[in-house]
């Protein structure tokens, strides 16, 4: 009976371990979490109601624009958790070009849960957080952190 126990949770801890994450976006699309290795991301948090986070969104959009020439991927995170048909429409009212999440990342790049806004995370291609950027971005601030350049 213990052998078979010890062979069950070997068993599920190998299934566990194949598991892949899945993360799914605004317009209902999904991906899974290995689609990013070797990828920068810019993951960026964002909400209607915040003035610096509206400010920066035609420069994220261009960076998104630019994703291939840059060698990132720009993902939103909407700071309320805002779901469904709402959220698309806050998207649509705020001229987001970029994919958005649903669920926030935080846990899988293991940086702590956002608590101010605008935020900024640079996640490498190894998926570490490289640099945290605070206050509003512009698309020449983020390519300067992602090259380790300071800001001017």
């Amino acid at each position: 009976m213990r052998a078979l126990l010890v062979c069950f949770i070997c068993v599920t801890l190998v299934v566990g371990c194949g598991t892949e994450q899945r993360l799914e976006f605004a317009d209902g699309s999904h991906t899974e979490l290995s689609q990013w290795q070797g990828e920068w991301l810019v993951i960026n948090y964002w909400a209607e109601w915040c003035g610096p986070c509206r400010h920066e969104i035609p420069e994220l959009n261009d960076l998104h624009a630019g994703r291939l020439n840059h060698g990132l991927i720009v993902l939103g995170v909407n700071w309320d958790g805002v779901q469904g048909q709402k959220l698309n429409d806050v998207i649509t009212r705020m001229q987001i070009d970029f994919p958005t999440l649903i669920e926030d990342p935080y846990l899988h790049y293991d940086y702590d849960r956002v608590e101010q806004l605008p935020v900024t995370v640079l996640i490498n291609p190894d998926r570490e957080v490289h640099r945290v950027l605070m206050g509003a971005q512009t698309e020449q601030s983020i390519l300067a952190a992602k090259d380790g350049l300071k800001q001017t």
